[in-house]
């Protein structure tokens, strides 16, 4: 296996540290870069072409669509990989599979990390160790169209939520309230049959990447 190079960008330092430890140690891997924003991220993405970029969904400044915006328009090589928490992992990983990118959860013993990158780095898309009813219906949403059937607002509180930010970032952008953009989740959720904003967030960048179209 050939050495494969590696930006990381988490917005902890205690994540960068521990994964530079781990990844560094091993002879097929190359850290070139640890970031903890989106500046110094897409600096890194620009200037290494890494293999592999290592991303925290929630990095301040920059958002997963904008680094796959990035990596197609530049024709870059790299393969971007959400790193989320546990409690988003396996829902996130069933809609994740269908885009070009992959997600791997924090939750993670170091050796099945370590082994997921490795598939990465062999352009293996990693799959969750079982599929779930709910992972169906979330690839039939995106294969469905079905984020075509919301309202112009609701895609909008969309677009806003793929780009990382908050309810209150959201309805001061949209000049609503936080209980108005509360109500409007919960009817986007139902229609996508999804539960939580991280999903919706990958289920935007999924569908739109591939269709080279925004909200």
């Amino acid at each position: 296996m050939s050495c494969a190079k590696i930006v990381i960008a988490d917005r902890y330092p205690v994540i960068l540290e521990g994964l530079g430890r781990l990844l560094g140690d091993e002879s097929d891997f190359e850290i070139v870069a640890c970031c903890s924003d989106g500046v110094s991220c897409i600096d890194a993405l620009r200037t290494f072409a890494p293999d592999i970029l290592i991303f925290d969904v929630l990095m301040p400044g920059v958002t997963a669509l904008e680094l796959l915006s990035i990596i197609n328009s530049e024709r870059l090589s790299t393969r971007l990989v959400l790193f989320v928490s546990s409690d988003e992992s396996e829902e996130l990983m069933t809609s994740g599979t269908a885009g070009n990118y992959i997600v791997i959860p924090k939750h993670l013993s170091p050796e099945k990390l370590l082994q997921s990158l490795r598939q990465v780095a062999d352009s293996q898309q990693t799959m969750p160790p079982q599929s779930s009813d709910q992972g169906i219906r979330a690839q039939n949403a995106i294969t469905g169209n079905a984020l075509a059937t919301l309202t112009e607002r609701e895609r909008q509180i969309v677009r806003l939520v793929s780009e990382g930010l908050s309810n209150k970032e959201v309805g001061r952008r949209l000049s609503i309230t936080d209980g108005t953009i509360k109500v409007h989740l919960h009817h986007i959720f139902q229609k996508l049959e999804i539960n939580n904003r991280t999903v919706l967030a990958a289920l935007a960048i999924s569908n739109y990447d591939r269709a080279g179209d925004t909200p």
